[in-house]
């Protein structure tokens, strides 16, 4: 049995180590730009735990975390949150966990007073995308803010809420 829960300081490691390993697991490489190279990615906590920012972790009953995903404010535009960082490992993907996150994420940003979120993704993640689209998100020409990824992913999304 799995469960969703904000993240807590001493899910750092674990959750940076699954980020590192799905990450490599689909090709994404730090020197590529993409958000494994992130220097905040070895404390999400601090990140997270800010104003208009959360961030979930999916854990087992014994306390194994399998994944999470989150949101913060969009660097360049504040005006917006962008979905980050959601990584999950082989063994729940398919279970439905995204699209809770997601789902957590579109109540979250409208509890903030935000109209719209935003994400950066690549052609590998198709599975996602795919996801995504299913949920509302609609393809955008060109990224919005300055996350520092956008010349790795290739993609940009915004769905409005």
């Amino acid at each position: 049995m799995y469960h969703i829960r904000p993240i807590q300081a001493q899910d750092n490691t674990e959750i940076a180590r699954i980020i590192r390993e799905v990450s490599k697991e689909f090709g994404l490489a730090a020197e590529s730009g993409f958000a494994v190279a992130d220097p905040i990615l070895d404390d999400l906590y601090s990140v997270y735990s800010q104003k208009n920012s959360q961030y979930w972790i999916i854990e087992n009953e014994h306390g194994q975390i399998f994944g999470g995903g989150g949101l913060s404010k969009l660097k360049g535009d504040e005006t917006i949150l962008e979905i980050q960082k959601m990584y999950f490992l082989p063994e729940i993907r398919s279970l439905g966990f995204a699209k809770q996150i997601l789902e957590k994420s579109f109540q979250f940003t409208e509890q903030q007073g935000f109209k719209s979120c935003y994400l950066e993704t690549t052609q590998e993640l198709w599975q996602a995308i795919k996801l995504y689209e299913k949920l509302g998100f609609k393809y955008l020409d060109q990224p919005k803010g300055n996350t520092g990824h956008s010349h790795a992913c290739e993609i940009w999304m915004q769905k409005l809420l």
